[in-house]
């Protein structure tokens, strides 16, 4: 007895389903948005693996827009607790005497290296999220008789070689 043939399309059905939704694109976004890592959030039972967002970045222009716009407001996020950390009250260490009793205070200096690590790792990744709001301006400037600026961070070198060559060419006039 012959095995019934199955239908082509059927073939074309390899693997398991995407778990892809709007919902849980949009969670994953909120979250990144309010300063979550990814690596923290694929972590989550619930959450697919890194691998399958960043295939969904490529196989979902929604998706992909929507986490643009995430990673920059994740970079906001980051600003606004920058401000909040500088803004915590320092841990005391209380000194005591002999017997026990509290004679002075002193700042926990481990506590204070650690919320500069913290500051200092949520600068960098918002400078890295969105450059031209939280990265350091680099200004070049030419001589003082020809002075020219140039204030894109992503393109300087290639600003410098146009100026030459348009230097270049005034001089050939």
């Amino acid at each position: 007895m012959a095995t019934p043939r199955k239908d082509p399309k059927d073939y074309l059905k390899v693997g398991r389903p995407s778990l892809y939704t709007l919902e849980l694109a949009a969670t994953i976004c909120r979250r990144l948005a309010e300063g979550e890592s990814l690596n923290k959030i694929v972590k989550d039972p619930d959450m697919p693996s890194t691998q399958t967002v960043y295939q969904w970045l490529f196989k979902y222009p929604e998706f992909h827009e929507k986490y643009v716009r995430a990673r920059e407001d994740q970079a906001d996020t980051y600003a606004d607790q920058i401000v909040a950390i500088a803004d915590e009250q320092p841990e005391l260490i209380e000194i005591k005497d002999k017997e026990g009793n509290v004679v002075d205070h002193k700042l926990d200096s481990a506590y204070v290296s650690w919320q500069k690590n913290r500051i200092d790792a949520r600068k960098w990744t918002a400078s890295k999220l969105k450059p031209k709001k939280y990265s350091d301006k680099i200004v070049h400037s030419g001589d003082e008789a020809n002075p020219v600026v140039i204030e894109n961070n992503l393109n300087v070198f290639g600003e410098i070689i146009k100026n030459m060559k348009m230097t270049r060419q005034d001089e050939k006039k």
